[in-house]
């Protein structure tokens, strides 16, 4: 049966904005230099707090980790201080809705803390939407590696050829082709051309494209019909 697999971050809702302001609000705190916005997409974007804490490390050699750790924590504090009123993204309800009168699993997997994941699907308003939620950072490996992905296969009793991911990172899109799984990158700060890079099989601006709806319907033996999010 089909199945489908979400990151959160950049791909359920648009919060990447936030995530760099919080990383600038953080180095400010500790006296580093500045990241341009290039620079997160590329060696920031979709890490888990492992990653996060060996670029502390480079950043302030000598330390420990449980400062680098303390750091990455902060760093998760500002981001919620920062969510007020958040939207899914364009067509994800109605995918969401549609999946839901098929009866098509759905499930979150992402590298964002408890916290941070319970409080942007809360303010979603879709925390119930998924069967299952799994958390890189609770996993002996988070993304890039395919072990967030291999688990929420497990946990959904779904082979990787029945599933379709939708990601936005270049870890997110390794994660899941590492997996075995067929990965639509979503083009909400990357290129094309990275995410095609990254192992993407197609690339979507929002989740009313037409392709994907057409992918979904042969999927579950039905004649396709137009998104009308």
């Amino acid at each position: 049966m089909l199945t489908l697999l979400f990151d959160l971050d950049g791909t359920l809702v648009d919060t990447d904005p936030l995530h760099f302001r919080a990383h600038a609000m953080l180095l400010a705190e500790n006296g580093l230099p500045e990241i341009d916005l290039n620079f997160y997409r590329t060696h920031i974007m979709g890490f888990g707090m492992a990653e996060m804490s060996a670029l502390y490390a480079q950043w302030i050699p000598g330390g420990n980790e449980a400062r680098y750790r303390a750091m990455a924590d902060r760093k998760e504090a500002l981001f919620r201080e920062l969510i007020s009123e958040v939207e899914p993204a364009r067509g994800v309800v109605h995918l969401l809705d549609w999946a839901g009168e098929k009866g098509v699993p759905c499930g979150v997997v992402t590298n964002a803390p408890r916290e941070n994941a319970k409080l942007v699907l809360r303010a979603l308003g879709i925390e119930d939407r998924f069967d299952t939620i799994v958390l890189g950072e609770e996993l002996a490996h988070a993304k890039p590696h395919p072990l967030p992905y291999l688990t929420a296969l497990e946990q959904l009793r779904s082979p990787a050829e029945a599933a379709i991911a939708f990601e936005d990172s270049i870890s997110g899109v390794r994660a899941a082709t590492s997996a075995g799984i067929r990965t639509m990158g979503v083009r909400s700060a990357l290129s094309e051309q990275v995410l095609r890079g990254a192992g993407a099989s197609h690339v979507i601006d929002d989740f009313r494209d037409d392709h994907l709806w057409s992918e979904l319907y042969r999927q579950i033996g039905e004649r396709s019909v137009q998104a009308d999010a």
